[in-house]
């Protein structure tokens, strides 16, 4: 079976090693940061642990696995692999260097996969002489347990290398979306409203962190709300997507990051990880204001906002509209697919919206999908065959 390798064991890295390993493949995990690696062995030994103490794998299953695991500093242990998954720091420069020396060391046909989230597949590959063996691979955390994967083929991507890519994360039971090479690819570009709005609604002063939490649980019937979910991220992972994105999107305003989020990165407070985020750990949690009427206005902006971006992402061929839904059903645990709920809601009243919050704020951070409005004039849904 085919040699796979992972660079970086943090907790990414680690889990996507787990994933190969799981399924039968022998495994280098590379990290050269001190204690990189023998912290990626302790930790996954205890997370096998539980495995077999929850009976989900049996203790044979356990050491196998890990004998099938090369935990190792030397970069050199990756000849040999058919695949090369790189998982570090959100570091252009560092990618791209890492990615030559991959290639230095592997054979042609072995392909070299990058798991950002956000920064450009193309540039990354543009480290290579052969620059068609890259391709995006990006997992979700925590990478055993969310089933979505993002497959990101770079313009220099071959058809070859995309087919076989998306063959072997399959194989693995995971599900799979193609995505276009554009900044936060789905996910991450669809999911900036989900924060992005709460962030804004909470710094006008219409509600508070744990009543606009308590709101999209309770009535969007989101798993965690915006808060409680960057804080799950932490701020400085968090933020830094957003201001990636932003960045790479010419400071495109739907994608503004917020002074209160950058104030909370700075001051330390990062979330669950650093004991104190939105929310203080340390202390019972705060009261939400649980009023409906209140509530249903929060939930239609930040609704509004999260569907408008799917439909863009439609309207731009970032995706197909399944996977569009599905990866965000998938990877970030949404009660439904944007558009799909768009059709449910009716997409007039989703535009009718989206036209009053830019008529009252005059910002282009509200403006319509061109999509969305074609859809509406022509009485279209999206889950209807148009041409």
């Amino acid at each position: 079976m085919m040699k796979i390798s992972v660079i970086g064991a943090g907790t990414m890295g680690a889990g996507i090693a787990q994933i190969a390993a799981t399924n039968g493949h022998e495994v280098c995990l590379y990290d050269s940061f001190d204690g990189a690696i023998e912290s990626a062995e302790s930790k996954l030994k205890k997370i096998l642990n539980r495995l077999v103490e929850k009976e989900r794998i049996t203790q044979q299953e356990n050491e196998e696995i890990l004998e099938r695991i090369n935990f190792t500093k030397e970069i050199k242990e990756v000849s040999g692999s058919g695949l090369v998954i790189e998982a570090i720091i959100e570091n252009l420069d560092i990618k791209q260097k890492v990615f030559a020396e991959i290639e230095r060391l592997v054979d042609e046909d072995c392909i070299i996969a990058s798991n950002t989230s956000s920064l450009s597949i193309a540039s990354i590959a543009s480290a290579l002489k052969k620059a068609e063996r890259v391709v995006g691979i990006h997992f979700f955390n925590p990478a055993p347990l969310m089933p979505l994967v993002e497959i990101i083929p770079a313009v220099q991507t071959s058809e070859s290398t995309l087919s076989k890519a998306k063959a072997i994360i399959d194989n693995w039971g995971k599900v799979t979306v193609i995505a276009k090479d554009t900044p936060g690819f789905i996910v991450n570009r669809v999911a900036r409203s989900f924060y992005g709005e709460a962030l804004r609604i909470y710094e006008e002063g219409i509600a508070d962190f744990a009543t606009i939490d308590w709101v999209m649980r309770e009535l969007g019937g989101f798993r965690m709300g915006p808060f409680q979910l960057m804080d799950y991220i932490g701020n400085d992972i968090n933020y830094t997507v957003t201001e990636t994105v932003f960045t790479a999107f010419y400071f495109d305003p739907r994608y503004k990051p917020s002074f209160t989020q950058k104030r909370m990165m700075e001051a330390g407070y990062l979330g669950r990880k650093s004991g104190r985020g939105y929310y203080d750990y340390s202390t019972e949690m705060p009261q939400a204001n649980e009023d409906r009427k209140l509530g249903k206005v929060i939930l239609w902006r930040v609704l509004a906002m999260l569907i408008n971006e799917a439909a863009d992402a439609l309207y731009l061929n970032i995706a197909t509209k399944e996977d569009i839904d599905l990866a965000m059903t998938k990877g970030v645990n949404y009660p439904k697919g944007l558009l799909a709920w768009a059709d449910e809601i009716g997409l007039e009243n989703i535009l009718k919206q989206l036209e009053n919050l830019q008529a009252e704020y005059g910002e282009d951070r509200y403006r319509p999908s061109p999509l969305l409005k074609r859809m509406v004039a022509k009485n279209k849904t999206f889950y209807y065959i148009w041409v």
